[in-house]
């Protein structure tokens, strides 16, 4: 870890998790990759990248099959859900497919061939662009009200250690202040989400046509934790955060406030990892543009997967006489698909939803939806956020 090592003084959390992340021998550059920390939905079944496989086949039907179709995996990993999902694909769809993935660290050996690996998004995409537990990694500053009521931005040292600094201001105080609203009570914290914002505004941009998802578990305004969601991962574990490249360093995301960002402005191109309402079981609207953005949706992971036909149900008993190994493989596959939808576990993350210049591939009838507007206040009338009434899901 010494190679990212050098400034040990006080700076924000912001600036200090970047170094620990993805500086000179960062957590994110080692070799044993996140699956040798924490699990997420790819590591817990294959059904996770069959599904993805089925969204974009729909994405793909709903360009009217192009000659060329793109899969960007953003923050890839070691490249398990893009593997898995060209290995899911028909045959007719995997020989038009262009697959991506996007990752800081090096392309691993042994990887598909099929595969471009990418330190940067390209500069377009036409097709689907997935973005599993990445916006969670972008690293954001932590701010804390002081006994004067006033939000501060906290410092912190290469081991942990924190102090508070200057009170917040400039843009970072006008996202906190319509975002994530803090009482003036002593302790209270908060991360401000605007890198996260930027960086999904930035990757929406290079969508030309299709659709942009980031899957990640999220909160929105109405249940924003009241000291914040800071926290650390190592070898399967949760721990305290540690800025010192030992450790991953996640929070929660604002997935409200991200949906709200595609066509505000113009943002920077997006890195492979990050430099710069709670989700629903039915859609939620918010935001727009000219650039054919349809309203962006925020859904659980429970009601996607349930939109992709993956269900869990258990396989009829009968089978079990006709053909026991049939039944049993039934069995665990409808096993693995209930934890992938469970509620307080997988599948209360979030999903945000962005198509651009095509139909919703997961829009329900049955669901309903907040107003299409360009505003970042579309949702809940005099407060400009979604609308939400779920609890907010749990860490990896």
């Amino acid at each position: 870890m010494e190679d990212f090592r050098g400034n040990s003084g006080p700076r924000g959390w912001r600036a200090a998790a970047e170094a620990a992340l993805y500086g000179p021998g960062g957590f994110y550059r080692r070799p044993e990759g996140p699956a040798g920390h924490f699990r997420t939905s790819v590591h817990a079944s294959p059904l996770f990248a069959r599904a993805v496989a089925r969204l974009l086949c729909r994405v793909d039907a709903a360009l009217g099959r192009p000659a060329v179709l793109d899969f960007v995996d953003m923050g890839a990993g070691r490249g398990e859900l893009v593997a898995g999902v060209l290995a899911a694909l028909p045959s007719d769809v995997a020989a038009r497919a262009r697959a991506y993935a996007v990752e800081i660290a090096g392309r691993p050996a042994g990887l598909d061939e099929r595969i471009t690996w990418l330190s940067e998004l390209p500069d377009t995409v036409t097709g689907l662009l997935f973005a599993n537990e990445w916006l969670d990694n972008v690293p954001v500053d932590v701010v804390e009200v002081d006994s004067a009521g006033v939000p501060r931005l906290v410092l912190v040292t290469e081991d942990g250690s924190e102090r508070l600094g200057e009170p917040v201001t400039g843009a970072e105080a006008g996202w906190l202040a319509h975002w994530w609203p803090l009482p003036a009570e002593e302790g209270l914290r908060a991360e401000i989400g605007l890198p996260r914002d930027r960086a999904w505004a930035a990757a929406v941009d290079r969508v030309v046509r299709g659709l942009a998802v980031a899957v990640d578990y999220a909160h929105t305004v109405e249940t924003r934790p009241p000291f914040g969601t800071l926290t650390g991962f190592r070898e399967g574990r949760e721990t305290a955060p540690v800025p010192d490249g030992s450790c991953d360093i996640t929070a929660h995301v604002a997935l409200d406030a991200c949906a709200a960002a595609p066509g505000m402005s113009r943002t920077p191109s997006a890195p492979a990892r990050a430099s710069s309402s709670a989700p629903s079981d039915t859609a939620q609207g918010a935001g727009a543009s000219a650039r054919e953005l349809s309203g962006a949706r925020l859904l659980t992971q429970r009601a996607a997967l349930r939109a992709l036909d993956l269900t869990g149900a258990r396989p009829p008993l009968a089978l079990a006489s006709t053909d026991p190994s049939a039944y049993v493989r039934a069995l665990a596959s409808a096993g693995e698909a209930t934890e992938l939808r469970a509620t307080g576990g997988l599948g209360d993350f979030g999903w945000l939803l962005q198509p651009v210049g095509i139909p919703d591939p997961l829009e329900d009838p049955l669901d309903t939806e907040l107003p299409d507007t360009g505003r970042p206040d579309a949702g809940h009338p005099g407060t400009g956020r979604p609308e939400t009434d779920l609890p907010e899901p749990p860490g990896r």
